[in-house]
């Protein structure tokens, strides 16, 4: 009871706990990209094959990010609504939540393991694959697959820790994970000469003992919601309207996965496997955009839904205008930075000149509206947070569905230079998506507000 008045965020300065939810989120988001990225550093300067290596599994990526996609369905569907059930003074139904997305998360992990290992390698193939770049990509494939039921503990459980007011503790998940990381991939790719290999293994090893770190915990004495066995049954009632609220999420996750299809299939056609390449950098420069944003939204949203499903709407409308504010601010300044030294970021990436010049040129083009960003994604994440599963969906599939997937293919035929116009419907997608999401949230932001219930 005592750490539960401890964690009401009905009471206090929300700017206080912003900063006291937010700062750990996106330090552990940041963190959370040297899964991502520390990788393929390494990888990208194994000598003699680097380059190829990089490209190779960036064409995992769209598989990796169908596993992200997947856990999201249940975490970041299932936390919004178990802290509105907290903010209603109804633990149990928000230990019910827990429990189901926990069940589902396991489901998914036994399915998802075998059809990817059963499709893998025509998947990559259909992603662009060349029979230079194959082999590696399935070297890192198989690896990570297998242990893609600590992925899902870990993207999908995460959220619950957050969600209960305990930054900290899930900033830890990340950060544990990535010491591990760090540690074991020079370890593994050059001291034991595994290639590519070894970082999969480090990957999948890190987050082996993310997920255990978070089950103790959420097991244990200090959480306010436990993970109980019983609260593991499937009740449609109470699973459905979790999955409803995280289908956004899956559809902006997964989404990503056909596109980064979409994009390697042109580019390979049109730049070659340099452009692709270049494609795999710019994918991981874009989650340094992405992943803080993901950060700041996730320290927001407990407290606009625990003060929504408390009726405090005056909190709810403060605390999303300080996420705002800050999202704004960052994906302008990053921008700013992007667009005056792009080389820098490049170089991160990879030693081949070639390769570092034509990703530092893509960028430019690729990135030219990135500061949007920051309007629709705090736009968004809010209606997440209000429990608004239907206009969070049609925002989610607006950028990506209905505007970037066929621009990619409707611009070649207007440019002569076919790879600037895949790069160029980017910022055309992200400035029209910014643009509308922002237009309809601030229109129906007051009305929701009023309402003081969830459609």
């Amino acid at each position: 009871m005592e750490e539960t008045k401890k964690k009401d965020m009905g009471a206090g300065s929300i700017k206080k706990w912003m900063l006291e939810l937010a700062v750990p989120a996106v330090v552990a988001q940041v963190i959370n990209l040297l899964y991502n990225i520390v990788d393929r550093i390494y990888i990208g300067h194994i000598p003699g094959i680097g380059a190829l290596a990089l490209t190779g599994v960036g064409l995992f990526t769209p598989i990796l990010m169908l596993i992200t996609a997947f856990a999201l369905l249940a975490g970041a569907g299932g936390a919004p609504r178990a802290a509105i059930a907290m903010g209603e003074g109804n633990r149990e139904k928000a230990e019910k939540i827990m429990g189901n997305c926990f069940a589902v998360l396991m489901i998914l992990a036994v399915v998802l393991t075998a059809a990817f290992l059963k499709f893998c390698p025509s998947l990559i193939r259909l992603f662009g694959g060349s029979d230079a770049t194959l082999p590696y990509a399935l070297e890192y494939a198989n690896i990570y697959i297998c242990g893609s039921v600590f992925v899902l503990t870990v993207m999908g459980m995460n959220p619950f820790i957050t969600t209960q007011g305990f930054a900290k503790i899930s900033m830890l998940t990340t950060v544990i994970g990535a010491v591990i990381n760090i540690v074991l991939d020079p370890i593994l790719i050059f001291g034991f000469h595994m290639g590519v290999s070894g970082a999969a293994l480090a990957t999948v090893l890190s987050q082996a003992v993310s997920a255990i770190w978070i089950l103790c915990f959420l097991r244990g004495k200090k959480t306010i919601l436990k993970l109980r066995p019983a609260n593991m049954k499937l009740v449609p009632a109470v699973i459905g309207p979790c999955l409803a609220l995280g289908v956004s999420s899956f559809v902006m996750t997964s989404t990503e996965s056909i596109l980064s299809i979409c994009f390697t299939s042109s580019l390979s056609r049109f730049g070659g496997d340099v452009a692709v390449g270049a494609m795999t950098v710019m994918t991981s420069i874009s989650q340094l955009v992405t992943m803080p944003l993901a950060g700041i939204c996730q320290g927001g949203q407990p407290l606009i839904s625990f003060n929504y499903g408390a009726k405090k709407l005056d909190r709810v409308k403060e605390a999303f205008f300080c996420q705002f504010a800050v999202c704004v601010g960052y994906t302008t300044a990053f921008w700013l930075l992007l667009m005056a030294v792009p080389q820098m970021f490049s170089g991160i990436f990879t030693s081949d000149t070639a390769l570092v010049s034509y990703a530092a040129w893509a960028m430019r083009i690729y990135f030219a509206c990135a500061f949007s960003i920051g309007f629709q994604i705090s736009c968004q994440q809010t209606f997440m947070a209000l429990g608004q599963a239907k206009l969070c969906l049609l925002m989610a599939c607006l950028r990506k569905i209905i505007l970037l997937i066929p621009l990619i293919f409707i611009l070649p035929h207007f440019f002569a230079d076919k790879a600037f116009a895949v790069f160029l419907a980017e910022p055309v997608s992200d400035f029209l998506a910014a643009a509308v999401t922002t237009g309809m949230f601030f229109r129906f932001f007051t009305r929701m507000l009023k309402a003081g219930k969830t459609e």
